[in-house]
């Protein structure tokens, strides 16, 4: 996983014709070469360097110096607010689909068949967000 973040920074300055000022990733997507190249192209990254909650060791900053700054920026108050948000933009999404929808696995086999079925879940997200007076049970 950690290897498609470059490829998915790329895809989204094409399609925003632009470059983002940050990227917010959790830690699969940490490497020593992803974080330097976030800082190559100037894009201020935000990347988890482990799991929430648990304890990080210390990063030797001679071995790993773009994570040992990574881990240096996370632990000030503006590292911390900064990736939170996160949590805003992605949890909520995927806790819906899972709890109100009860979608944890796909029923069919096959690239296109996983394609559309995601759609058809993806679909029933956007007509909840749409229509707020609808009761989903």
């Amino acid at each position: 996983m950690s290897k498609q973040l470059l490829a998915m920074v790329e895809k989204c300055c094409e399609t925003a014709q632009g470059v983002p000022l940050e990227v917010l990733a959790d830690a699969g997507y940490r490497s020593e070469d992803n974080l330097q190249k976030l800082e190559s192209k100037q894009i201020d990254g935000y990347i988890s360097l482990g799991r929430e909650g648990k304890s990080q060791t210390v990063v030797s900053g001679s071995e790993n110096p773009a994570t040992s700054r990574m881990q240096e920026k996370l632990a000030t108050k503006k590292g911390r607010k900064t990736y939170g948000r996160r949590k805003g933009l992605v949890e909520p999404v995927n806790g819906w689909i899972k709890s109100v929808l009860g979608f944890r696995q796909f029923s069919l086999r096959g690239l296109a068949k996983v394609a559309g079925e995601w759609g058809l879940v993806c679909l029933a997200l956007n007509l909840k967000q749409m229509s707020p007076q609808l009761e989903w049970n």
